[in-house]
């Protein structure tokens, strides 16, 4: 019978405003979702009502939204090119190399573990570049439709830029309708992303949700019982048995 300590090695990943942009973006999202698809669908309204105080609400609601992560969305491409901190820029040097993805996609099959030179996996920064261009689309559509109903304030500064974008696409019904469609991307998105959030968790024992809520990340650190108390990085510990019976 033998001991070993699991020792868990904190790094700190996530400062207070990239926390906060994360769920602003998440709370946004949701909401855009159920809002955009309401101004769709006006199901509480009966086709013939004179009712448009309603769906005047859910438009302004949504209208703040888009807002909010129009700013959320340029706040966060600025600290990912511009933080103090380069966790996130580190990532990058995962993302382009070959041996850093077979790794990863080892790990996924649950042999080894996948590599960590940043805040993000090859797999994990390559999906969030793709959602955050996704984001930016949103955004310049959006902006878009906004301008084409409202011509005075954000609306009239808008509208040269947008009475562009509304041409390259082929009319604004084609706007709406890609507006419409990408939005099916943030809810296939939001899916498999709370799902290896978990995955992660429990797969890789590293605290992956603990880093968007604390800011800390948490490593697995095997040493063998002699060494217990050695480590200076040693935050919490718990007692693996081994059976060696027949050895």
């Amino acid at each position: 019978m033998s001991t070993d300590t699991v020792l868990y090695k904190r790094s700190y990943v996530f400062s207070f405003i990239i926390r906060l942009c994360h769920w602003l973006r998440a709370f946004a999202i949701f909401g855009l979702v159920v809002t955009g698809f309401y101004i769709a669908w006006p199901f509480l309204v009966a086709p013939d009502s004179t009712n448009v105080l309603e769906q005047g609400w859910v438009r302004f609601v949504h209208e703040v939204l888009g807002f909010v992560l129009v700013a959320v969305t340029l706040i966060r491409a600025y600290l990912f090119f511009f933080s103090r901190s380069n966790i996130e820029r580190r990532s990058v040097k995962d993302a382009v190399s070959p041996n850093s993805w077979i790794k990863q996609i080892k790990a996924y099959f649950w042999v080894g573990q996948p590599p960590h030179h940043g805040a993000y996996g090859p797999l994990q920064l390559v999906v969030y570049a793709g959602i955050s261009i996704a984001a930016i689309f949103m955004c310049v559509t959006g902006l878009t439709l906004y301008a084409n109903v409202y011509h005075l304030g954000m609306g009239g500064l808008f509208w040269q830029p947008a009475e562009w974008v509304t041409y390259a696409m082929g009319g604004l019904a084609n706007v709406r309708e890609w507006h419409h469609i990408v939005t099916w991307a943030f809810i296939v998105f939001v899916l498999i992303h709370v799902y290896m959030v978990i995955w992660t968790g429990i797969r890789f024992r590293n605290g992956s949700a603990d880093a968007i809520m604390s800011g800390f990340d948490y490593h697995p650190v095997h040493v063998k019982d002699k060494n217990k108390g050695n480590d200076p990085v040693q935050h919490q510990t718990h007692q693996t048995n081994t059976d060696h019976k027949g050895h």
